[in-house]
């Protein structure tokens, strides 16, 4: 089985292949009209048959994929605190070495294929230096760069606004409101304004900041989805059955917990203070859909989001970090190292009807649990 963090990064990095395939499909149509069907034809060139199609096809889709793992596993983390400038200039460089590379493998290749001919035969090569000094060579490295400029588009919108967002989008997925089943968990930091009167608003923003990507990990490894974040409060987002598998929801929250805990000698050396955070679980139908006119958004309706921001607004009330709702326990099948605890039902403000309220038992211990298992 693969892991949510494989299975997102997969989804993240096929479009790379797809997109590189469909635009190399649509310039060969380009080319193919403007030579009147190849009946004009640079000597440089390599006369296209099925086989070279095919060989050129899983070739630019092959490239494609591995511009989409350098980005997503290798670029995305390296440059994340530079400077736009610096990735334009870092990229730039590194692609056209990359560019070059694969030229210089699949030219002389398909060459070898037309000529039916050995890789090192020296007219495969002289044709790859008449090729290198060509109209055909400065056309194919426009070509590259309209893919990669594609994809890397796709990519930057994507991050985002998120992958299953832009997918959405694109699908038409939520051009009619649909309803859907969701869990939601809402998160908020502890005295953040304390905090942010203590350190300053900068640094604070800075916090907020290394905060939010403490929990990326735990996020994606309990595929929730990120809804909103709203100051320093995190709406995260299962599909029902995404939620309830493996305790998914719950455990989220866990490894949030312990992504702090684990961090806690660096915010407490770079920031003077160790943020944490306390967080409502709840579930319920909402409508989903499209809004706006002057900006789109994918949002979610219903009286669930409502009752479950209520639900962590009680938190304190309680003197916990985590309240779940009786109804979510139920849809949950905790293991015996989980234990929970019942604190009575309360009447949420505007509610008519009751609703029970569980939290956890010694947290810490929870989490210990969950990081050794």
């Amino acid at each position: 089985m693969l892991s949510p963090k494989v299975k997102r990064n997969i989804s993240r990095i096929l479009p790379f292949g797809i997109i590189w395939l469909v635009s190399s499909w649509v310039n060969l149509f380009m080319d193919y009209t403007i030579t009147d069907g190849y009946n004009y034809i640079a000597k440089d060139s390599i006369v296209l048959t099925t086989e070279i199609f095919l060989f050129s096809s899983i070739a630019v889709t092959v490239v494609g994929l591995l511009i989409g793992v350098i980005e997503v596993l290798f670029l995305e983390s390296l440059f994340r605190n530079k400077s736009f400038g610096k990735k334009i200039v870092y990229k730039l460089l590194l692609y056209i070495t990359f560019f070059f590379v694969i030229i210089f493998i699949t030219y002389p290749y398909a060459a070898s294929l037309e000529l039916q001919s050995h890789f090192f035969d020296k007219k495969v090569w002289e044709k790859y230096l008449n090729f290198l000094t060509s109209y055909t060579f400065l056309n194919t490295n426009v070509q590259l760069g309209i893919s990669l400029l594609l994809s890397l588009f796709y990519h930057e919108i994507s991050e985002n606004l998120g992958h299953h967002v832009l997918l959405n989008y694109l699908t038409g997925k939520y051009n009619k409101p649909t309803e859907e089943k969701r869990i939601f968990m809402f998160t908020d930091m502890r005295s953040s304004t304390s905090i942010a009167e203590k350190i300053g608003h900068i640094k604070y923003f800075e916090l907020l900041k290394a905060y939010y990507a403490a929990f990326s990990n735990a996020i994606i490894n309990h595929s929730g989805e990120v809804y909103q974040y709203v100051g320093d409060e995190i709406i995260i987002s299962w599909k029902f059955k995404q939620g309830i598998k493996h305790n998914n929801s719950l455990n989220c929250f866990f490894a949030m917990k312990q992504a702090l805990k684990d961090k806690t000698d660096w915010f407490q050396k770079k920031f003077g203070v160790v943020p944490d955070f306390k967080a409502g679980i709840h579930y319920g139908k909402v409508t989903t859909g499209e809004i706006g006119v002057l900006k789109k958004e994918i949002i979610f309706t219903g009286d669930v989001l409502n009752a479950t921001a209520r639900i962590q607004g009680l938190c304190n009330q309680y003197n916990v970090d985590l309240l779940i709702s009786g109804k979510m326990l139920e849809a949950l099948q905790l293991t015996a190292e989980v234990k929970t605890k019942a604190l009575g039902e309360v009447t949420l403000r505007g509610k008519k009807e009751s609703i029970a309220l569980y939290t956890t038992v010694d947290e810490k211990e929870v989490v210990r649990g969950i990081s050794d298992s």
